[in-house]
C-alpha cells in the first residue's frame, strides 16, 4: 500500500487524532468581515504581505472543513502544521481525523451520510469505488488546472476515473528502498549490493558471521491493524517488477494475467527466499511467523541495535526512526535503492494519495486546491519526513539524502516507475484478499495456494 500508504496507517486500532486548528485572523477580530463564501467572499481574515500568497482561495468566515486520511501520530501533527498559515490568512479551521480503519471507516462513513468533506485515497481501486458508489464529486477547475501543471499525466491518470478528473495527488513515496546501519556495513566490512545477486550474496555472509536465534540478516513487520499484510504486498511487487518486468506488472495488476499466474508464483517464491527463511529473518524480533504479527512501524527498528542488518521498506519509513537517529550515509541508518534482477533494469514502485471530495462547497474546494498546489507541497516537504511528486517542489527542502532523492526519481521522466500494485486493484483484493493472503503466506501458506486464495477473490466482469 502508498502512506500506505499505504502510506499507511500505523500499527494497533484506529486511534483519532482530532487537528482542530482555528486561529484568530491577521488583523485580528475586530477586521473580520460577515459572511462566509469562496472565490474572495465575506470576512475571514485581513491581509498582509504573509497572506498575499493565499488570495486565490477567497476569505472565510469561521468555517470549518473536515480532512479524513490514514496519517496518523507524527505525521499527523506534521500535516497539521501545514495548515497554520493558510488558516489564518482564509479563516478556514481544518479538522483532521488519521484512522489505522480508514478503508473501511472511510465506506461506512459515506454509506452513512456521515462522509468527511475531504478525503485522502492511498488506494486508486477505493476512489473508483467511491465514485462508482456516487460519494465523490469531481475536482474542480481549479485543482485540475493545479495538477496539471504540477504533475506528470500518470499521477493525473490515478485520480481520474473513467475519464472523469476526481482527486489530485497529495504526497508520495518511493517504496523500492532498503534500510541498513552504514556504521554496521563499515565495521563489518559490507558494501552496498548493486545487483540481486549481490544482496543475496550479503544476506548469506551476514547470516554466516553474525547468524544466532536473536541476530539475523533481515528485519520485517506487515501488522498494520486493519490493514495488516499491506507491506507483504509491497515486496511481492518489487519483486514481480524485477522477475517479471513492467509488461508483466501491468498485465498482472490489471488482471490481463491471471493473479495466480506461474510468473507470479515465482516473484513470491523469490520474496520468499528472504521472508520465509529462518536463517535470515527476523533479527531481534522472532522467528519468520514472527513477521505477521509484529508492527510495520516496528519492523526495521531491530537495526539500531545491531540485531538486523537489512530492512524493506518505502522512503516514508524514514518518521518510524526514534527521534534523534540520524539519517544518512554517515549516520545510524541510511537506505540504498532495492537492486534490480536484470542487468541494465532499474524498476521502482511508487505511491501516494489521492485527495477526493465528497462536496462541492466553497471551503470544501478551497481547501482542496490549497492541497493540490505547490506551494503546500513544498511547506509539507520543507517540515519533513515525506516527499512529493509535484514537479513545483524543491529537492533541496527534503530532510534527508533519501528523501532528496527519492524526489529526484519522482521527477525524472525516464524513471520505469510503477503504482503500487495493489492500490490499484480493486479495492476488495488490493486493500481485502491480497492482505490478508499474504498473512496466511507468512503464517506457513505455499505460494501457490495463497496466490489462489487472491485469484478466487477477484470480482467479475
Amino acid at each position: 500500500m502508498t502512506r500506505t500508504t499505504k502510506r499507511r496507517a500505523t500499527a494497533g486500532l484506529a486511534g483519532v487524532a482530532a487537528l482542530a486548528l482555528t486561529l484568530a485572523a491577521c488583523g485580528g477580530a475586530d477586521d473580520l468581515g460577515g459572511g462566509g463564501g469562496g472565490g474572495g467572499g465575506g470576512g475571514g481574515a485581513a491581509g498582509g504581505p504573509e497572506c498575499e500568497p493565499f488570495e486565490e482561495y477567497g476569505t472565510f468566515d469561521g468555517e470549518e472543513v473536515t480532512l479524513f486520511t490514514s496519517i496518523r501520530e507524527v505525521e499527523a501533527d506534521q500535516l497539521q502544521d501545514t495548515f497554520a498559515q493558510f488558516s489564518e490568512c482564509t479563516g478556514i479551521t481544518v479538522t483532521h481525523n488519521g484512522s489505522g480503519d480508514f478503508e473501511q471507516q472511510v465506506v461506512v462513513q459515506a454509506e452513512s451520510g456521515n462522509a468527511p468533506d475531504l478525503a485522502a485515497f492511498p488506494q486508486p481501486g477505493l476512489l473508483q469505488r467511491m465514485v462508482a458508489d456516487g460519494h465523490i464529486v469531481e475536482a474542480p477547475a481549479e485543482v485540475e488546472a493545479n495538477v496539471d501543471e504540477g504533475w506528470t499525466e500518470d499521477w493525473k491518470t490515478y485520480g481520474t476515473v473513467d475519464g472523469a478528473f476526481y482527486a489530485a495527488p497529495l504526497m508520495s513515496n518511493v517504496k523500492s528502498f532498503v534500510w541498513y546501519s552504514p556504521t554496521a556495513f563499515d565495521e563489518n566490512g559490507y558494501e552496498v549490493p548493486e545487483t540481486w545477486d549481490d544482496m543475496m550474496a550479503l544476506t548469506e555472509q551476514i547470516a554466516a558471521d553474525h547468524g544466532s536465534e536473536t541476530v539475523k540478516p533481515w528485519c520485517a513487520g506487515i501488522e498494520s491493524g486493519s490493514a495488516t499484510g499491506w507491506p507483504a504486498t509491497d515486496w511481492i511487487e518489487d519483486v514481480v517488477l524485477r522477475t517479471g518486468g513492467a509488461e508483466v506488472y501491468d498485465q498482472w495488476v490489471s488482471h490481463e494475467i491471471p493473479f495466480n499466474d506461474p510468473q507470479i508464483v515465482d516473484a513470491l517464491d523469490t520474496a520468499g527466499a528472504i521472508l520465509k527463511n529462518e536463517d535470515f529473518v527476523n533479527g531481534g524480533i522472532g522467528d519468520a511467523r514472527s513477521i505477521a504479527t509484529t508492527s510495520f512501524n516496528d519492523g526495521g527498528l531491530p537495526i539500531l541495535d545491531g540485531t538486523c542488518f537489512l530492512h524493506r521498506q518505502a522512503s516514508f519509513y524514514e518518521a518510524q526512526w526514534p527521534e534523534g537517529t540520524e539519517v544518512g550515509p554517515d549516520g545510524d541508518v541510511y537506505a540504498f535503492y532495492l537492486p534490480s534482477i536484470n542487468e541494465g533494469e532499474t524498476p521502482v514502485l511508487v505511491a501516494g494519495e489521492f485527495v477526493g471530495a465528497f462536496n462541492d462547497e466553497p471551503a470544501t474546494v478551497a481547501v482542496q486546491q490549497f492541497l493540490s498546489s505547490a506551494e503546500w507541497a513544498n511547506t509539507r516537504v520543507e517540515i519533513g519526513g515525506v516527499i512529493s511528486a509535484n514537479l513545483g517542489v524543491d529537492p533541496e527542502l527534503a530532510s534527508s539524502d533519501v528523501l532528496r532523492q527519492s524526489i529526484e526519481i519522482l521527477q525524472d521522466e525516464n524513471a520505469v516507475a510503477r503504482f503500487d500494485g495493489s492500490d490499484m486493484m480493486p479495492s476488495e483484493v488490493g486493500a481485502g484478499a491480497f492482505w490478508t493472503s499474504m498473512v496466511d503466506w507468512v503464517n506457513g501458506a505455499d505460494s501457490q495456494t495463497a496466490l489462489d486464495e487472491v485469484e478466487a477473490a477477484w470480482p467479475a466482469g
